[in-house]
């Protein structure tokens, strides 16, 4: 079998990867459904662990998407309300420590500074994380619930379809933003869904057209120096 693989794919395979971004701020430009059908079928391609393939989509465009938007935000929107919400997995450690603090207050403080959000600015930055919640705008919301079954292997099998759906959005023009910040309200999520019982929220992620226009679009976040993380043993 031939390598398909030419230098100018190599090329365009790169240019995915590195031009991905999480964008906060959509155009209104629908996304075909034959797009969306598109990039899951490339996505789905992602190897799990004996081929489990763990991963389970649900699309969200039109009205189901405005409702949930809806739903989760007067909720959001209401301290005591969002009080009895919490997540079922831990996404972050219960301890920060370096050099993981300094990198997630950096992006955050840099986003509210293209926004012009002061640290002290309360109402603003829960109008900025509120956005989450309505997918940036995005035409298309996507939800992914995994069994309760399964384990921490089918976990990072899902982090490799994520990725591969991200990618897959690039090479056709669009854009995404990966939330766990939906995870916070799965319940109400699961009951809008009509999700089963054996079903847990993974994460959910916005799909479209980034808003050029947008400041916090011109966000670009810092990686590490190979040096950082790459031990090369001979």
């Amino acid at each position: 079998m031939s390598d398909p693989l030419t230098a100018d794919s190599t090329a365009a395979v790169d240019a995915a990867i590195t031009s991905r971004r999480s964008v906060r701020a959509f155009a209104p430009t629908p996304v075909p459904r034959s797009t969306i059908e598109d990039i899951l079928a490339v996505a789905a391609r992602a190897p799990s662990g004996t081929n489990t393939q763990p991963w389970q989509v649900h699309v969200l465009t039109g009205a189901a998407q405005t409702e949930l938007a809806r739903k989760v935000q007067a909720v959001f929107d209401d301290p005591e309300a969002r009080a009895g919400h919490s997540e079922e997995y831990a996404y972050y450690p219960s301890q920060w420590q370096s050099p993981y603090i300094e990198r997630r207050r950096k992006v955050g403080w840099d986003l509210y500074a293209l926004l012009g959000i002061g640290k002290t600015d309360k109402a603003r930055m829960h109008a900025q994380h509120r956005r989450n919640y309505e997918f940036f705008g995005a035409p298309v919301g996507l939800i992914f619930s995994i069994d309760r079954v399964l384990q921490q292997g089918s976990w990072l099998d899902y982090g490799m379809f994520l990725q591969n759906i991200m990618i897959a959005a690039r090479a056709r023009g669009l854009d995404t933003c990966p939330q766990a910040a939906f995870t916070q309200f799965h319940r109400i999520i699961a009951e809008h869904l009509a999700l089963p019982a054996n079903q847990m929220v993974v994460c959910g992620m916005s799909l479209g057209h980034a808003d050029p226009a947008a400041l916090e679009n011109s966000l670009v976040t810092e990686r590490a120096a190979l040096a950082d993380f790459v031990s090369f043993h001979e």
